[in-house]
Formats: C-alpha cells, sequence, structure tokens
C-alpha cells in the first residue's frame, strides 16, 4: 500500500432494507486507515433522526430504539459531517452496495450538493481472494482472521472496526495495493 492512501472504513444502521420503499439511514459511523495503520483516534460516530419510526425487526438487529435517535441531527447535518470526515480517502464497506444505496438515497436530502466518493467492497474483496470459503460475512471474516467481536455487534462503530481489521489482514495477507483491491473487488454500485 503507498504512503499516501488513505481509506475511510463506514457503516451504516438502518430503520429497514430498502431505501427505496421509504427506509432511512439511523447511525454512521467510520474510521480511518492510513499508511495501513487503523486510527482508532479518527472516527466518526452519529445516531441520524430518520424523522420516521423504527420498525421492530430493525430495532430487534441494531438495538437502537426511538429514543436514540428522536433527538440526533437529520442526515442533511450528518452526511455532509461525514464525507467532511472521510474527504481524501477511498470509502470502504461491508456489503457496500447497501450502504451505498443508501447514501445514494440520502444524499437527495442534502439538495443534490453532494457528491459520494468511490467505495470498495470488502466482502466482494474477500470473494475474489478467498474463492473456495463459503461465506463471506463479517462473521466469517471476523472467524477467518481470529478476530475478537465486539459485544455491540450490529452497531455502526463496532462492525467498522471488525472491518477495518478484516481489510487489514487481506491487505497484509495479499500485498495488495489499493488498484489491485479496486480490480478484484469493483466499485460499489451507488445508483439508488
Amino acid at each position: 500500500m503507498s504512503d499516501t492512501t488513505a481509506f475511510t472504513i463506514f457503516d451504516t444502521e438502518t430503520t429497514g432494507l430498502d431505501p427505496l420503499k421509504g427506509h432511512k439511514i439511523i447511525e454512521i459511523a467510520g474510521v480511518r486507515i492510513e499508511n495501513g495503520i487503523i486510527m482508532e483516534e479518527q472516527t466518526f460516530e452519529s445516531m441520524v433522526n430518520p424523522e420516521r419510526s423504527l420498525s421492530p425487526e430493525a430495532m430487534q438487529v441494531n438495538h437502537i430504539t426511538e429514543e436514540d435517535v428522536c433527538g440526533a441531527q437529520t442526515i442533511d447535518q450528518v452526511l455532509p459531517a461525514f464525507l467532511d470526515f472521510a474527504t481524501g480517502s477511498t470509502l470502504v464497506a461491508h456489503n457496500a452496495d447497501f450502504d451505498m444505496r443508501f447514501l445514494e438515497s440520502e444524499k437527495e436530502c442534502c439538495w443534490g450538493y453532494i457528491s459520494l466518493p468511490p467505495c470498495i467492497c470488502t466482502m466482494r474483496l474477500s470473494r475474489a481472494l478467498y474463492p473456495n470459503e463459503f461465506r463471506h460475512t463479517l462473521d466469517a471474516m471476523v472467524h477467518r482472521f481470529n478476530l475478537t467481536p465486539s459485544e455491540h455487534r450490529h452497531r455502526a462503530l463496532p462492525d467498522v472496526i471488525l472491518t477495518a481489521q478484516s481489510l487489514v489482514n487481506m491487505i497484509e495477507q495479499h500485498a495488495l495495493t489499493p488498484e489491485k483491491m479496486m480490480k478484484l473487488a469493483g466499485m460499489a454500485a451507488i445508483a439508488a
């Protein structure tokens, strides 16, 4: 990895699975990797008021409640702050198509003035690098790299840290350059 390469690993938690059905982001978090080092002191973490009710299914997975988000800033304030945090880096997410669809949908709340940077998908990268493995979920990667999961799994920042640790393992094991990562993983779709 070149000394000037920077990545922002990010994750979102949402009210449901489909932004086209009105589901919204309720939490976003990120951590930077610079010069191959996870900068755990450089994190972004914010709840987001979705201005709609949370589904019981989503609350069961991420344990975020109405009380957690009701006083939070709305996406038109949070998304620009997150993108400012990610400036000068390539975005990385696990199952990036999911998160990028939400970012693409939510950026419309910012009056269309926001453009999203490229995003690499660690799930696609895992499939390319470990084709004989059956599963490529974040939990499977945690097991493969012998990482210690947080007790707060399915919350944005703990999942971001696990994704960052998995990415660093893949980079080190396969001597990946950013260019090779993009070739192997492709860029996540951003079409809503």
